[in-house]
């Protein structure tokens, strides 16, 4: 769609799944066997078919360009537009931009040199199948200066206290943009103006000593602008904390949310050549997901099980995520846990964590 292009701004996003983002950013986490939090959105961006898309990272970047790489995965390797991936580079001294508006500021040229005339700007902790086609027309025909995209929640969660809230008149347009916590309308860090608005309000932030476009932009000037609320009614998922990954990768196993995210909404990732899994004769494994190029010959219940993993004999996995290229040994237990990557956990070994709290190994342990 040569009249939309997209913008994927990681830079608010903090860092809080304490050992799984030690060595990553968290649009990097490993998620649902065989994905990155990153794939939902450029996948979502990929089914749009947007001219471009830029990624604004600042900090524990490499692990994440590493699974990019030039955008193939989701159709991005073009001659024209594509993926751009734009790390920090503060090179102009007389530079006076702070937060993210860095980005847009030393990134201008990005913006410019693109021929759409919309813009799509999304997080990657709101795991959704948000259709940009339709909230891009839906923009267009209520006329708006912006369109937020949220979600009414029915039973809230700890993961939606950091949330924004949008207060909606009977007409969908926003009148207020709030924190308060026993609101329903979640905003999925989704929204859509018009370029050259965009560009004329981050010279006017920038000039005002503000930090953080939508903040300051956007939800302190409220009443200035003509804002319309899109609501999403798919599949959704917060990924903002070590208790949400966990509560939010095992309730993948249910069938319904399962299906939600990926039946009808294909998710592109990282081409990755493996040999489907083997189950030796001694496996027994239940209500799981396991993803291929994995030797299983212990007990897998209720678990996530990410490309590569031995499981040895005797072995006994239940309620656990554990991921790439782990092996565990004869006769060790592991319940409620998050294993990182590349984990070697000995014999006769016992974990054992909380059902809400669950045991967390960092990435490359021997135990």
């Amino acid at each position: 769609m040569k009249e939309l292009m997209g913008v994927i701004n990681l830079d608010h996003e903090l860092d809080q799944l304490n050992e799984l983002t030690y060595f990553r950013c968290g649009a990097a986490v490993p998620f649902a066997s065989r994905y990155r939090l990153i794939d939902f959105v450029l996948s979502n961006m990929m089914r749009a078919e947007l001219e471009s898309v830029g990624l604004f990272v600042r900090r524990k970047y490499r692990s994440l360009m590493d699974h990019l790489g030039d955008g193939k995965s989701w159709d991005m390797n073009r001659k024209h537009g594509g993926l751009f991936i734009l790390p920090p580079d503060w090179n102009d001294p007389t530079d006076t931009s702070l937060g993210d508006l860095q980005h847009y500021h030393n990134n201008l040229d990005f913006f410019k040199r693109a021929s759409a005339k919309y813009i799509v700007f999304s997080g990657s902790q709101h795991i959704n199948t948000v259709d940009l086609q339709e909230v891009y027309q839906y923009h267009l025909e209520k006329g708006a200066d912006v369109t937020l995209v949220y979600k009414k929640i029915e039973q809230l969660q700890p993961e939606h206290d950091p949330c924004l809230r949008l207060e909606v008149d009977e007409d969908s347009h926003v009148t207020e943009i709030h924190q308060e916590k026993d609101h329903p309308n979640v905003y999925l860090d989704i929204f859509i103006m018009e370029k050259k608005l965009f560009l004329e309000h981050v010279e006017y932030c920038i000039a005002h000593g503000e930090s953080y476009f939508f903040r300051d932009a956007i939800q302190k000037n409220r009443h200035k602008f003509k804002i319309a609320a899109y609501e999403y009614t798919g599949y959704h998922a917060v990924i903002n904390s070590l208790e949400s990954y966990y509560k939010n990768s095992l309730n993948l196993l249910q069938q319904d949310n399962y299906f939600g995210l990926f039946k009808e909404n294909p998710v592109q990732t990282k081409i990755k050549y493996e040999a489907p899994t083997r189950y030796l004769d001694s496996a027994e494994v239940s209500n799981s997901l396991v993803a291929n190029g994995c030797i299983i010959a212990g007990t897998v219940e209720n678990s996530v099980i990410f490309r590569g993993v031995q499981i040895r004999k005797g072995a006994r996995i239940v309620n656990s995520v554990i991921m790439q290229k782990c092996v565990i040994e004869e006769n060790a237990v592991i319940e409620n846990v998050i294993m990182d990557k590349d984990v070697h956990l000995s014999r006769e070994r016992i974990l054992v964590g909380d059902s809400k709290r669950p045991f967390v190994i960092a990435k490359s342990s021997k135990i």
